[in-house]
């Protein structure tokens, strides 16, 4: 079974593979390729996006199950923990830009393990905490490297973070450093999902397919830069003219470039149908935007409307009469006096 969960997925990258290396024999489907599947899957991510957040946004929250990771406020003498259990929007605020940025639950509420004289001890997978911490810095660096294909002149701080990303000059052409540190996180990942038996259960085969595109990705991307030699002065020219929506391919872009983009392009049209919407759903995640104010304040179900119900009081007029009959006790006689 795990085998079918990792080789499927797989197949799937490879058969985008080599369709990109049938795409590129045929001259005439490279319109098509460089110009109007951009198109096709950019609406479809933006349309998806929009569709997931807009259900998200309009979803009741019909408990209140904010995820409580220290002490709440309580009296005044006793400490509460602002960022595991927030009262006040403020510290909610606080608490989740901490997630965002730093992945704060991940490294200190992912695990539980039995401690001398049994007790239970919390505490977090570091491992995991840095690899994801790794890949998605680095995948936010490289897209915003990548700015400077649609932008013209480009920004400042892009070519700040380009020569930044580049410092160490491991190789000519220059070998981001991030390309490494990705790479290296999305094995770690990959592997991660395959030697735990805890987390090769859970894992579906939507997860394997949600990296292998990320990893064809990342390496069609370095390949392209330190073996291929793309011209990169076509690759611009293209994206410029696709962000003006006056579409031109102004020059010879090769087989490299068709595999990179196909792949992208394929990323960016299921992203929004798959778990990688985790990046926006976390703003909507009730176990993390709720005060731990239930003390405070009641949260009424919105679920909850209107329902006639059938009082004792009517019930007892409805029935006063037989229950006095069997010897029933009733509270008050028809008279209404108790």
């Amino acid at each position: 079974m795990t085998g079918k969960k990792v080789l499927i997925p797989l197949g799937a990258v490879i058969g985008l593979v080599l369709l990109a290396v049938l795409f590129f024999q045929v001259a005439g489907l490279h319109y098509f390729v460089l110009i109007i599947l951009p198109y096709i899957c950019g609406a479809i991510f933006f349309a998806g996006l929009i569709y997931r957040v807009i259900r998200w946004a309009q979803s009741p929250v019909p408990f209140h199950i904010p995820t409580v990771c220290g002490q709440e406020k309580s009296l005044p003498w006793i400490k509460q923990d602002k960022l595991g259990s927030p009262s006040n929007w403020l510290q909610v605020t606080g608490r989740m830009l901490m997630e965002i940025f730093l992945f704060r639950s991940l490294f200190r509420n992912s695990k539980v393990e039995h401690a001398p004289e049994a007790r239970l001890v919390y505490g977090g997978n570091r491992w995991l905490w840095l690899g994801g911490l790794a890949f998605h810095v680095s995948l936010f660096i490289i897209l915003f490297r990548h700015l400077r294909f649609f932008t013209e002149p480009v920004f400042a701080p892009v070519l700040w973070m380009s020569d930044l990303d580049g410092l160490l000059q491991l190789a000519i052409p220059t070998l981001f450093i991030t390309d490494i540190i990705i790479l290296i996180a999305l094995i770690y990942l990959f592997t991660r999902r395959v030697v735990f038996a805890q987390v090769r259960f859970i894992s579906l085969p939507s997860d394997y397919l949600a990296l292998f595109l990320i990893m064809g990705v990342a390496i069609s991307g370095v390949l392209m830069r330190s073996v291929f030699k793309v011209d990169l002065t076509y690759v611009k020219e293209l994206a410029m003219s696709i962000i003006r929506f006056d579409p031109v391919v102004s020059g010879a872009i090769g087989l490299p470039f068709f595999i990179h983009i196909i792949l992208a392009c394929t990323l960016i049209a299921y992203f929004p149908f798959s778990k990688m919407m985790h990046a926006a759903g976390i703003l909507f995640s009730p176990t993390r935007n709720l005060l731990n104010n239930s003390r405070m304040k009641r949260h009424i179900n919105p679920w909850n409307h209107p329902v006639r119900v059938h009082t004792y009081a009517e019930y007892e007029d409805e029935f006063r009469n037989q229950m006095k009959k069997v010897g029933l006790p009733v509270e008050t006689d028809e008279t209404g006096s108790k």
